[in-house]
Formats: C-alpha cells, structure tokens, sequence
C-alpha cells in the first residue's frame, strides 16, 4: 500500500488467486471520487490457442489456472464433446466426470473459505495484520486449520482419482473419460466421507452464524440489488455441471430461463473499459448500464428452485428465510452460500461413490464432426462459458472465454467503491485496516483473476528470441 497525494493505492490485492490491485481516487475533502478494481496481468490463452488442434483444449486451456483447473478441464471438454458430434455421454463418462467436478468444487470452496477469508472473519476486518492470515488461524485456531486442510486434501483425491492428477488432469477427453473408478479407488475415498459430511456441517454453521451475528454492519457493506445468473435444470434444480441458463432481477423475477447453451451469445454480450484487462459481461436484453449481473454461490442459491440433496436443501431453506424467499443481495452472504455448496457437493459425491455406473468400461461416444462448440459449466465462483470454432483442418480459428470472475468484475468493482465510501471517504487518515475493508469485498467473491484477464480488439502475440548475451535473435508476432 503507497499513498500518493490524493490516490491510494493497494497492491497486491491479497489473499486472493491472481495479481490485481485497487485504486482509490480522494478529492480535497478526502472524499472517494472513483474507486477501482484493476487486473495487472494479461493471459492471452483466447489469443495463442488458435492455430492448435481442438482435442488439445481440455488439457491446454485449464493451464489458465492452478485453483481452478477442473472447472476449465471439464467446460472445454464439454464444448468440444460438441465439435465431435456427442450430445449425450455414457452414463459412466458423465458420472465420472460430475464426481471430477464435485471434487473440485468442495475442494476450492474449503481453500477460500478456510484459508483466505476466515482470518477475516474469525479476527476481524481491523486486526493485526500479522495474525490476521493462515498463521494465525493455525496458532488460535489448530482444530479449524487442520479440518481446512484435510477437507482440501480429500477434495484433491476426488480429482486425482477421477482426473489421474490432482492439477491438470487428463481425465475428460472428447466424447468421455479416459478411466473408470476402481474398487479401490472408490472405498478408499468412502473411507473419509463420514467426516468429510461432518465437517461440510460445521462449515454451514460457522459461515451462517458469522452472517446473522453480523447482520447489522454487513448489510451495507458492499451490497446492493443485482441481477442474478446462472444455470439450473430441467426441473429447475441446482445443478454444478450441466443445464439451461437462467437470470432473475432483484426482485426475482425471471429475465431468461432454460436458455440452451449454445445460444449464449443471444442473451450475453461483453463490454470492455480502457483501465482493466477484465471485460464487462451484460444481459442484452437490458444493457450494458443496468444489464450486469452476479454469479456464483449467492447467484445459485438464488436462482434455483431447489437442492437435490436433503441436508444442502435444507441449508438453502433456511438462507432463504432471511430474505423470506426474495433474492439475498448481502455480498458477505457469498460465504454462507459457499459453504451451502459444500455440503452439496460431498451430499453428491457420497452418491456418487455408491453408483455402480463409476465402474462401467463404457468410457467414450463418437458422433459426426462439427466446426464449433461450446461448453457452459457452474465453476466454483461461477458461470464459465468455452467457445471454439474449429477449421477443416481440426486447428482452433476462434476462441471466447466468459470466465466467472469476468461476470463478477462489474460488481466487484460497485463493492469497492461502496466500501471505500463508508470507510475512507472523508476521514483524516486513512489507515490499514481501512484498505483492509475493501479487500474483504472483494474476497467475498473469491475471485480468480488469472483466469478472468482477457482483452477485445487487436492485440497482437509478439515474441522475442533473447540470446545469453541479450542480443535478440529473432522476432514474431501473430494478430
């Protein structure tokens, strides 16, 4: 953090995946003029994958990220499930790959929750910077630390047994799965289901008990009314892997439901603004000013019907008593809808490990080829979109990437300038546990900012070839 005259500056944002900063502008009076939410990195992996054979996408594209590889490992795979001609997998093939994301999402879900964002909320916003952080939840909080651990390290096993590796598997490939899951494989992770429903709990409890013991000073912290996206099933169900897109208003109403995947473009369009290399994802239908939405945990929550399993059903009833029914808008609330998600996912992996289905030597389906496909999935911050076109020659000629943490920008951003008011504007000093504040927000979303930098317009790849004396041997570059 550096003060420059009437700009603040906090840089790295911490406690989050990825290089972002915030930039805070004061007037005289020491009153926020602009607030800011800037992504300093820039992937580039819509631009470089053209000109690479498509089977290469599930295993290419999810080096966007070491958090969230699943999430990007299983949408590519499903967009081009697509460009081979397969609608439909085999009941193994889909299973296992459902049991791959279930994995992902307790795994991600436990590292935020426990790891990133309990220091805030187990010390409080304004404490010793140097307790506030996972040393200090390991020092006062052994038991808690320990369970986060354990919790992320079964999740991981989820995703070794079903991807091969727990980071950057190869598991799904073009109309299926390259393996089943052993009998070993399945009583091995059995073995720590138990404990794994226990804990998922006690995480529903701390995250809910946070939310109403604090419910008067997060109300406004961050919040506001949003539009809300994201996919659910036929009937309407929450559901993590597949379905029909679906937006609601504040209010709840339905903007668009059960919107085929392939149709996204009709409904969704992206804006780009000259300070940040996120773009700005908008319904159509409403525009850019007021068509921007949430997604994520909280939107999930809020836009289905219900849960299928009993115990995360239950969890849900109960988060939407607060708001009896409507929509909850708090940004806080994300953390108590994450953990819902937790319990969800184990509920649905314990279901899955006593499916016989896991076992099936049925792995792959071909189908006539396509030139384009694209792949939707809940990831664990959100609504993830892949979109190929493919040549004759079977080589990428088009890319697009509507990441999670894309469709987050325009809200994260209100949440800094929303916090950065209550906190900053007009006071004298301004102090750490100040910017601090305005980090929380943002953590709230659990953002990934690796995956979420992209760019429109003409960026050209250009590389440079540096000999060991520095001299530059050769030069290219591709628009």
């Amino acid at each position: 953090m550096v003060s420059e005259g009437r700009r603040l500056v906090i840089e790295p944002v911490t406690r989050v995946e990825g290089h972002g900063k915030v930039t805070i502008l004061l007037d005289a009076e020491n009153r926020v003029e602009q607030a800011r939410l800037h992504i300093v990195e820039f992937r580039g992996f819509e631009r470089f994958i053209r000109g690479r054979p498509y089977w290469e996408m599930p295993v290419a594209v999810q080096r966007l990220c070491g958090i969230c590889p699943v999430s990007h490992h299983l949408c590519a795979a499903k967009a081009v499930d697509k460009i081979i001609g397969v609608d439909r997998l085999t009941p193994t093939a889909e299973k296992m790959r459902r049991l791959m994301h279930y994995g992902q999402i307790f795994q991600s879900h436990s590292l935020h929750f426990f790891h990133l964002a309990s220091p805030d909320l187990l010390f409080g916003f304004d404490a010793d910077p140097k307790t506030r952080n996972i040393v200090g939840i390991i020092e006062q909080h052994r038991e808690l630390a320990v369970q986060a651990v354990m919790m992320r390290k079964f999740g991981q096993e989820v995703i070794r047994a079903t991807a091969g590796k727990k980071i950057h598997g190869t598991g799904a490939i073009p109309g299926g799965i390259n393996k089943n899951l052993s009998i070993a494989e399945r009583d091995a992770l059995l073995a720590d289901t138990d404990q794994m429903l226990g804990w998922s709990r006690s995480a529903v409890k701390i995250a809910k008990d946070y939310t109403l013991e604090h419910l008067e000073s997060i109300s406004d912290f961050g919040s506001f009314e949003s539009n809300h996206l994201s996919i659910v099933r036929d009937d309407g169900a929450m559901d993590l892997y597949d379905g029909g897109l679906r937006a609601v208003t504040p209010d709840g109403e339905t903007i668009f439901d059960h919107v085929d995947n392939d149709d996204y473009l009709g409904y969704i369009a992206e804006g780009v603004r000259d300070w940040s290399y996120m773009k700005f994802p908008f319904i159509r239908s409403i525009g850019e000013e007021n068509g921007w939405y949430r997604v994520g945990p909280l939107s999930r929550v809020n836009t289905c019907d219900f849960i299928d399993t009993p115990e995360g059903e239950a969890a849900r009833k109960d988060f939407m008593s607060l708001t009896k029914g409507r929509p909850n808008h708090l940004t806080m609330a994300y953390h108590w809808a994450r953990m819902i998600e937790v319990l969800h996912s184990i509920e649905k992996i314990i279901d899955l490990l006593h499916d016989p289905d896991l076992q099936g030597e049925d792995l792959v389906v071909t189908g006539e080829r396509r030139d384009e496909g694209i792949g939707v999935i809940e990831a664990p911050r959100g609504t993830l979109f892949h979109h190929y076109r493919v040549g004759k020659d079977d080589l990428v000629t088009m890319c697009n990437l509507i990441v999670s943490t894309t469709s987050n920008n325009e809200p994260m951003n209100r949440a800094v300038r929303a916090v950065a008011e209550r906190y900053i504007s007009g006071k004298p000093e301004v102090t750490e546990p100040m910017l601090n504040a305005v980090e929380v927000a943002i953590r709230a979303y659990d953002p990934c900012l690796s995956c979420a930098t992209h760019a429109l317009g003409h960026m050209p790849l250009e590389v440079e070839l540096i000999g060991p004396d520095g001299v530059v041997i050769d030069r290219g570059s591709k628009e």
